[in-house]
């Protein structure tokens, strides 16, 4: 072997997968490889359609574009690129551009094609680090839908704020010289209140109000707001939920940064689905409630085809039915009188992570001050059979478990819910952690908002031990994903022997059961997956590569079931038939259930084990 051959094997040596495999699969590449300098004036001579090579980058740096000229990734040393249309063959859609000049070994089709058949795991490894990049890649791409624009991409002003001991005059001048209809009310930096111009109209001129009263006379306390990074669609139905006009836009610090009207969101507004909302939150009587939910399936199909991700459909499906749950307990009310005592309707499950599916159950519940008599409990008795029988009505299923308001033990003050949390976490049975999986997925829907705050301030208080997270490890780890050894599809079959995998149970639940045991430990108080996965960014408990896998991973799965749900594909609700996917389609498939699968064991490994 040559100085030089004998350089590029020891390069080559110690990058994957050939520092997996025998010497020999090394030495080949480095005895058949073309060594090139790539530099900006040479690099539209490779990549070229119809020339398919790997490239490795022996250094240098790298940007691979799109053909819509984005950039998928940046490359440097030890980087490969050019193996999508070897493994496809499909045409070179990407192009290169150097940033930093440097070497290139180039291996043809040929020597490519070589090492493929003599070594399985040398295919593997291209095969996986191709359906990572399209995990990746997938939903990198904007749609221009106005439901998955991020509020931050809206905001045009920057907050326009005032204390609230100044006056009402110099908050109506404030208000013109910025030319807003609304201004937020602060107190060290943080939101304490809202004036529109409605308010200076009804609660000012209307009552001949001194002008140099203090704004916090007539400022609306406490207003609702929406964080930037939250969607254009959850903007729009809090406003039409509390029926406001005024959002204010608060960062993850609770800082304003800005304020978003009816009208501006309105503008972003393409589909149906928000008008459906605001039809609900209007009904007058229970046929108007159920007429409106007929028209949900077909709404969602609908929808589903002019959105690109639509795993947003279970976003839109919590909101829904958020919204006839409200409209319930409303009417309720209206019929048989107000409620004897301050409560809040809470939900739990994927409604809670705002994650619902066309074969979604109910999982709901009643919160209730702790001093509440027997007689009051009896009027929230009827109240919780009334709600969970009309939305089983509207095609909202009644839980197999009986996990509903409907159950005594689903209603509870906070000292009794309190104490079902604290015996689970003392107490980490198989029942109990399957409690957990449920109960620790909750969000508020309707009544007494801080009373759920309380509740929530009693559930952090609780100390959660080592045993506890260990428990939930384990019982992580008892599921497991569908493929075998030979990374072989391990198939189910249903009473007709129809073949399938299921998606819900042997991918998409293990992935947020593995993120809920990371929120629990970090303290992380939000329910959804992936908001969820946003927040432990901050957390070094996750690398950024395993929390950008598990995001991929949980949108691609989710993107199938509601995908195989919307097209009655025959099969049972979560469920697919691999053989009716693409090969490309199924090596991603297998690609997400190896990625789940090493999640499920480093979970095993931090929690089970005690190495934290």
């Amino acid at each position: 072997m040559t100085p030089e051959i004998q350089d590029v094997f020891q390069f080559v040596y110690k990058q994957a997968p050939f520092s997996e495999l025998p010497e020999a699969a090394a030495n080949y590449f480095s005895k058949h490889i073309e060594i090139i300098y790539l530099s900006q004036t040479n690099q539209q001579d490779w990549l070229q359609d119809g020339k398919p090579n790997l490239y490795l980058l022996r250094s240098g740096v790298v940007d691979l574009i799109s053909a819509k000229d984005e950039v998928i990734g940046r490359m440097s040393e030890g980087d490969y690129f050019g193996y999508p249309s070897l493994l496809t063959g499909d045409a070179i859609q990407n192009r290169i551009e150097v940033q930093k000049d440097g070497l290139v070994y180039i291996l043809n089709e040929q020597n490519f094609d070589f090492l493929r058949r003599e070594y399985k795991s040398f295919e593997q490894y291209f095969v996986r680090a191709h359906a990572n990049r399209l995990l990746s890649s997938r939903y990198k791409q904007q749609s221009e839908t106005w439901s998955e624009r991020k509020i931050s991409e809206l905001m045009t002003k920057d907050a326009v704020t005032i204390a609230p001991t100044a006056s009402i005059r110099d908050a109506a001048k404030l208000m013109s010289q910025h030319r807003v209809s609304s201004i937020m009310v602060t107190e060290q930096a943080r939101l304490v209140g809202v004036v529109t111009d409605r308010d200076l109209r009804n609660r000012v001129l209307a009552q001949d109000k001194d002008p140099s009263a203090p704004l916090a006379e007539i400022m609306t306390e406490k207003p609702k707001h929406i964080f930037e990074n939250n969607r254009v669609f959850s903007a729009l139905h809090l406003m039409l939920k509390h029926n406001i006009h005024h959002l204010p836009v608060l960062n993850e610090a609770y800082k304003p940064l800005g304020m978003l009207t009816s009208t501006d969101l309105l503008r972003q507004q393409k589909s149906d689905p928000v008008q459906l909302i605001g039809r609900i939150y209007k009904a007058q009587n229970l046929l108007a409630i159920k007429s409106c939910a007929q028209e949900i399936p077909d709404l969602l199909r609908q929808f589903s085809y002019h959105i690109e991700d639509i795993s947003l459909i279970g976003k839109l499906l919590s909101g829904l039915t958020d919204a006839l749950t409200s409209r319930l307990i409303y009417l309720y009310q209206q019929q048989h009188g107000a409620a004897p005592c301050r409560f809040a309707w809470i939900c739990f499950g994927s409604q809670a992570r705002e994650e619902q599916t066309l074969h979604s159950d109910q999982d709901n519940g009643l919160l209730l001050p702790d001093n509440i008599s027997e007689n009051d409990r009896s009027y929230f008795a009827a109240l919780g059979a009334f709600v969970c029988e009309q939305l089983n009505e509207c095609g909202i299923q009644s839980c197999p478990g009986n996990i509903m308001a409907s159950n005594i033990d689903c209603r509870g003050t906070v000292a009794q819910w309190t104490a079902k949390f604290s015996n689970w976490i003392l107490s980490p049975t198989p029942k109990a952690m399957l409690n957990c999986k449920i109960y620790f997925d909750m969000r508020f829907i309707d009544g007494a908002s801080d009373l759920y705050a309380t509740l929530r301030q009693s559930l952090d208080q609780i100390s959660r031990n080592e045993l506890f997270y260990a428990a939930m490890a384990t019982d992580i780890n008892a599921n497991s994903v569908p493929i075998g050894i030979f990374q072989q599809f391990k198939l189910e079959k249903d009473k007709s022997k129809h073949k399938y995998l299921d998606l819900k149970k042997r991918g998409v639940a293990i992935i947020n059961d593995v993120v809920r045991l990371y929120a629990l430990k970090v303290g992380v108080a939000r329910a959804n997956t992936l908001e969820r996965l946003e927040t432990l960014t901050k957390s070094p408990l996750l690398a950024k590569s395993d929390i950008d896998n598990l995001k991929d991973c949980w949108r691609f799965l989710t993107q199938l079931r509601l995908k195989t749900q919307i097209n009655r594909e025959g099969l049972p609700g979560n469920c697919i038939n691999p053989e009716n996917l693409s090969s490309l389609e199924r090596h991603q498939l297998k690609e997400a259930f190896y990625l789940v699968k090493q999640a499920q064991q480093a979970s095993a490994f931090k929690f089970a084990r005690g190495s934290l």
